[in-house]
């Protein structure tokens, strides 16, 4: 700590919500909840430790900060990181298909950044998207924004960040039905029909395209996918009648991630969509947080440099 009782330095990370839709493994949108790690102090004893303080009740398994701390500076060379002293502030859910686990990693990733030489930020993203599996909610926490993202061959990721129209909220319920990730994965088929991927394409494209000259008139239609929601129907509750809402303000919808998550996408007023939300899944008689969230946004549009 610092004589004044200030943190030595704060790193902030957003939520994410992935996929929207057809963009399965490819977008990411920064959504205002955060992770906030706060650094009370650096030791230079060379042995790598995060030691966290939690704010609340700490979350169960592997501390992903640790690890992405760790394996950024692992990959830069560094054999004897210093050991940090944190306190960490969590708003997001795990479990919840909103970014927890990613988040972390880019915390990590981040927090490496500021004690370790040569960490840049193409280093945090590849290193975390790897350990994630996918590029998508990592490149979201990372740069804000509606997030665009490929991985090459060799595992470099490249991304683009986009803001994201500012009069669009997203209303999202977070049933008390944690769904692991590999479960949510586990029932996607290995292979899929060309009719199929030409669909989620042109979504794609459409979504992307309408979101840019904002029409919102055909977002409904650019958010439809083919290639992980159907498949997942049965795992969450109330995942078919969100996709089906019509209700004042609401231009779209679809799974958060690999959820159990879901999202309305709204222009104008969300307490239409914020009552027909919380009537699914009173139906179901399952138990859910209604959030309304604003997008995390890049201080500018950002392209990921080509070399490190």
């Amino acid at each position: 700590m610092t004589p004044t009782g200030r943190p030595l330095a704060t790193v902030v990370v957003p939520a994410s919500t992935s996929n929207l839709g057809a963009g399965f493994d490819a977008l990411g949108l920064a959504l205002q909840l955060t992770l906030t790690v706060d650094v009370l102090a650096v030791a230079e004893d060379g042995l790598g430790e995060v030691r966290c303080e939690f704010v609340g009740a700490a979350p169960s398994g592997e501390n992903l900060i640790a690890t992405g701390y760790r394996e950024v500076a692992r990959r830069v060379g560094s054999t004897s990181p210093p050991s940090l002293d944190v306190r960490v502030r969590c708003e997001i859910p795990p479990g919840a298909g909103l970014g927890s686990s990613a988040a972390a990693l880019v915390a990590g990733g981040r927090l490496a950044a500021l004690t370790v030489a040569g960490v840049d930020t193409q280093r945090i993203l590849d290193t975390a998207s790897e350990i994630e599996g996918h590029p998508d909610n990592v490149a979201a926490s990372l740069f804000g924004g509606l997030v665009a993202s490929l991985t090459e061959a060799d595992g470099t990721v490249r991304a683009v960040a986009l803001p994201w129209p500012a009069d669009l909220l997203l209303v999202v319920a977070t049933p008390e039905l944690p769904l692991a990730t590999r479960a949510a994965r586990a029932v996607l088929p290995t292979h899929v029909s060309r009719s199929d991927a030409v669909f989620n394409v042109q979504r794609v494209a459409v979504l992307l395209a309408a979101l840019t000259a904002r029409r919102f008139d055909v977002l409904r239609s650019a958010f439809d996918d083919r290639l992980h929601q159907p498949h997942r129907r049965a795992l969450v509750s109330g995942l078919d009648a969100t996709l089906a809402l019509r209700c004042p303000g609401v231009v779209g919808a679809f799974l958060s991630g690999a959820g159990p998550s879901v999202a309305a996408v709204v222009h104008g007023d969300p307490a239409p969509a914020i009552e027909a939300l919380r009537g699914v899944f009173a139906e179901r008689r399952v138990s859910v947080q209604v959030r309304v969230l604003d997008v995390y946004q890049p201080a500018a549009g950002h392209l990921v440099p080509t070399s490190r």
